[in-house]
């Protein structure tokens, strides 16, 4: 009987709670990637982290020889590195584009959900950000109506950015009203029921919704 061979091992330095970390977590997931997930903050870094990251920050990647400390630049080597399933499409005009939805995104949403979530901003920032990304969710629940995912037939590292952000919504005092938003809703659904976001989770994320 033969013995399945790991794919890859390497370790990822994670927050267990930081919606960036999160991302890539369901890209290792989604690439069935054999890591090390090592949970630490911000305040506790191991020693690795600070030896290996120069800006001594939350997530770092580690693989073999490589070091990589920016979520999106992870995502996209892990997607290159681990081709199957495909997570960027193939033609440049498509990529670009998903890559403009993933700058969209942290421009138009994740931006307000660290606020939100940080804890670091008046309170009257925090209403102003939680009132901002309920409205540009809503609005733009239409799309998904088209699509099983974001713009896209097929699961994306643009669906990878989205759903750690529709995750926290309840951590973040936001309810989507059901009549408005019945096909973001939908597309919650299909994202948070994919085997590998399960198995993405952390504790801390688990608790968020149980």
């Amino acid at each position: 009987m033969g013995v399945v061979a790991k794919r890859s091992s390497m370790t990822f330095f994670s927050d267990g709670s930081d919606q960036y970390s999160h991302r890539v977590r369901i890209v290792l997931a989604e690439k069935g990637v054999a890591v090390d997930i090592v949970e630490c903050q911000d305040e506790e870094l191991p020693e690795d982290v600070a030896a290996l990251n120069p800006y001594n920050s939350l997530p770092t990647l580690l693989d073999r020889e490589l070091v990589l400390f920016e979520p999106s630049v992870m995502m996209e080597y892990l997607d290159e590195r681990f081709p199957h399933p495909p997570l960027l499409p193939v033609y440049p005009v498509a990529r670009a584009e998903s890559r403009l939805y993933i700058y969209r995104i942290q421009r138009d949403w994740s931006k307000h959900a660290d606020i939100i979530l940080r804890g670091e901003a008046s309170e009257d920032e925090i209403e102003t950000s939680r009132k901002e990304l309920r409205d540009s969710l809503v609005a733009v629940s239409p799309i998904f109506a088209e699509k099983p995912y974001f713009m896209s037939e097929e699961f994306s590292l643009v669906d990878c950015c989205i759903a750690p952000i529709l995750w926290r919504l309840p951590a973040m005092g936001i309810e989507l009203p059901e009549a408005q938003c019945k096909h973001l809703l939908a597309y919650m659904d299909r994202l948070f029921d994919r085997e590998a976001f399960q198995e993405s989770l952390s504790e801390a994320e688990r608790e968020i919704r149980e």
